[in-house]
């Protein structure tokens, strides 16, 4: 059972702290992972404005928000500048990648990707990719191969625009397996590696789940066998879950699971056999709203 680890690094405080934690979990297993970084500016602040969603209501009292990502981080954007994580953070991200961890682009300004994009023209989609790509380019000094959108949110323009920018494997959806997303107008984007299992802020609080146990529940998930992909945010499981997650990698380990990035997953695929689906919009279960997920 392969189980490919993709780490969404969302807030300057998630770079500079819980990223290097977890790659430290990761190294003392001799784990493998992907680390997606947001590059640009930490609006998390401006979040808010979704706050009046009931789902999302319900979220934010299910996962203790604000424990986790700390009061000035939640007014990043707002009531205090949001700070440029790619200039902030720079040696982390760096330290990140001579860790040997395969590195990736998660968004610009992930706040306003994960707001607007599904909504959004071709230019501003475009504008905010080319920009991430840039920065991802001047911090490590290479072009990035692999992205994850930011809250599986996408558009058409969006897949279309990441072969051009040579990207050449993403994971951006939710779905069952990996696949080669067919767009309306016949084109193939790169073959996506979809999150296959809850996250864990999706399955806190719910059904009893908790820090102590919620191990248990991706254990279940994966009982039957079979290979994965993981999404854990560098914000949770690199900070007050980052025991859970502990737990987590050792009773997988334990049921004989090789933890790779998307990289070793995806050259692990014939992507030539990788059947053809198109993207819909879909709900997942302890997630507010919509997200783009593997179709038919």
């Amino acid at each position: 059972m392969k189980i490919a680890l993709k780490v969404d690094v969302d807030t300057l405080r998630g770079s500079t702290e819980g990223a290097l934690r977890l790659a430290e979990i990761l190294q003392r297993r001799q784990a493998q992972a992907t680390f997606l970084f947001s590059v640009g500016p930490d609006h998390t602040g401006r979040s808010i404005f979704r706050m009046f969603r009931p789902e999302l209501i319900r979220k934010v009292r299910r996962t203790s928000v604000v424990q986790h990502y700390g009061i000035r981080t939640l007014l990043y954007g707002t009531l205090l500048p949001g700070p440029d994580i790619g200039r902030r953070a720079v040696d982390q991200l760096r330290q990140i990648g001579r860790d040997g961890f395969e590195v990736g682009v998660h968004a610009w300004d992930h706040v306003a990707w994960h707001n607007s994009v599904a909504r959004a023209g071709a230019k501003w989609t475009r504008l905010q990719m080319q920009r991430a790509h840039d920065r991802f380019t001047e911090i490590f000094k290479c072009a990035p191969v692999v992205q994850g959108a930011a809250g599986w949110q996408m558009n058409t323009e969006a897949f279309a625009f990441e072969r051009e920018l040579g990207i050449h494997y993403a994971s951006d959806t939710r779905g069952t397996g990996p696949f080669m997303p067919r767009l309306a107008d016949g084109r193939l984007a790169v073959p996506q590696l979809p999150t296959t299992l809850p996250t864990f802020d999706e399955l806190l609080g719910r059904d009893g789940w908790n820090p102590s146990n919620l191990h248990e529940a991706l254990v279940r998930e994966t009982r039957h066998g079979g290979d994965h992909v993981f999404t854990l945010h560098a914000e949770l499981e690199g900070g007050q879950l980052a025991p859970t997650f502990e737990r987590l990698l050792d009773a997988w380990h334990a049921a004989g699971a090789e933890f790779v990035s998307l990289g070793q997953y995806a050259a692990s695929l014939d992507l030539s056999q990788l059947p053809q689906m198109r993207v819909g919009q879909g709900r997942v279960e302890g997630r507010a709203g919509t997200l783009a997920v593997q179709g038919a």
